[in-house]
């Protein structure tokens, strides 16, 4: 396992179990209820993983004015822009990481890294892989200077024991656990969204059972005389015959036999309670019917961006920030950004419209407007073009008043052009 040098090289430490405000033993388990059976929250998510998965996470630098530093030989980088680790590409890594934060409301990353010492003695870490981990139960530890650790416990028993500040944490809906997304138990808190998949779960097996009842008996075959098994049985084929071989639909009997239909009338959800339902549990994970269909507008994936994505996206960005990054690292602005180019949130007619505006104001180059566009870059395209419709607004009184003959440094006192009143 590649993982198996992290197990190695764990030592324990003299720890106890972290105390938290909210007075409970830190230990929880990522068991909960099974929801993920249902086919209709399992497409939610993975349309929701598969989105984000198309994020480019990257390592930036700001100078002072906010401009980003350009890191051409960024090991961060180098990570992030195909394999963030041996056997994961960056879309399967972060599909592997989004899964777990709606499976359970955490997720945990660890990054692997070397330590480095400079020629002035100092310590820097080398980042050589991200590992997307999935215990099935986390305990809190301290030691006694206070640092926090987490001891992972895998499927095959394995332990794993970092510090805390060691591991990328996501959580979703964090509220009343003090350290741990969901309820207080740590775990998702689905009791409202079981019952709607119970009562959609219901609704669909009375549907299969009604369709079963009305391709079953239809009918009574009445024999008016007494007769022995094997006459009965010689009966029944021969009616069965009749059922089969009859093209018209219409059987012919005689007055020894009668048959009774059974008037079969199965009741069946409408579709609007279906909707309905459907509906309950699309709102619960945060995806619309047009976003799972496929069929969505502009406007409705922006929506879903802003309501779904867009926090997975900020909290993601400021996790990873805050772990890779030590104090000082981070005070010279270094951040990982995760972005969103590759997300579609529009269609031709505003791609068009952006090229217009930005594009004829310098602030795309002409390979980020082919981007725009799924079209490859060329080389030398990493120019602006300007619109010479535009100038600078610090030039622009100079410019009118050269336009007017006007000499910008003579003050107008009012009148005619020359100054005289």
């Amino acid at each position: 396992m590649l993982l198996d040098s992290l197990f190695k090289n764990n030592q324990s430490q003299a720890t106890q179990y972290a105390k938290f405000m909210d007075n409970t033993t830190p230990i929880f388990s990522q068991f909960g209820r099974n929801i993920y059976a249902s086919d209709v929250v399992q497409t939610c998510i993975d349309c929701i993983a598969s989105e984000c998965s198309k994020l480019q996470p990257r390592h930036i630098r700001r100078d002072q004015s906010g401009k980003i530093i350009n890191l051409p030989s960024d090991n961060l980088n180098r990570l992030f822009k195909f394999m963030p680790n041996p056997i994961m590409t960056t879309r399967d890594y972060i599909e592997k990481t989004v899964w777990p934060l709606f499976l359970n409301y955490n997720s945990f990353i660890y990054p692997a890294y070397d330590v480095v010492i400079d020629a002035r003695g100092y310590q820097s870490r080398n980042y050589t892989a991200f590992w997307p981990l999935a215990p099935v139960q986390t305990e809190w530890l301290t030691d006694i200077t206070e640092t926090l650790f987490v001891r992972f416990t895998f499927r095959n028993g394995t332990h794993l024991t970092l510090p805390y500040s060691d591991i990328i944490h996501l959580r979703k809906k964090f509220s009343i656990n003090d350290v741990m997304g969901g309820g207080t138990n740590g775990q998702p808190d689905n009791s409202a969204l079981i019952q709607t998949l119970q009562i959609n779960d219901t609704v669909l097996q009375g549907i299969g059972k009604a369709v079963q009842a009305s391709l079953g008996i239809r009918g009574i075959v009445k024999i008016n005389t007494v007769l022995e098994d094997k006459l009965q049985r010689d009966e029944r084929i021969a009616f069965e015959k009749q059922i089969s071989e009859s093209a018209t639909g219409i059987l012919a009997g005689d007055f020894k036999s009668d048959f009774q239909p059974i008037n079969f009338d199965p009741k069946i959800i409408d579709s609007t309670t279906l909707e309905f339902i459907e509906n309950k549990i699309l709102r619960w994970i945060g995806v619309s019917l047009p976003i799972l269909n496929g069929t969505y507008t502009d406007d409705e994936y922006q929506a879903f961006y802003n309501k779904t994505l867009e926090p997975i996206v900020i909290g993601m960005g400021q996790a990873y920030s805050s772990t890779l990054f030590s104090q000082t690292e981070q005070n010279y602005n270094n951040e990982i950004v995760f972005y969103q180019q590759k997300l579609e949130l529009m269609d031709v007619k505003n791609k068009l419209a952006i090229m217009d505006g930005l594009g004829s104001r310098g602030a795309l180059t002409d390979n980020q407007l082919l981007a725009l566009f799924g079209i490859e870059p060329y080389e030398g395209g990493d120019v602006r073009h300007v619109s010479l419709n535009f100038i600078d607004s610090t030039l622009a009184n100079a410019y009118q008043l050269a336009r007017a003959g006007i000499d910008s440094q003579t003050p107008n006192n009012g009148g005619n052009q020359n100054g005289q009143k």
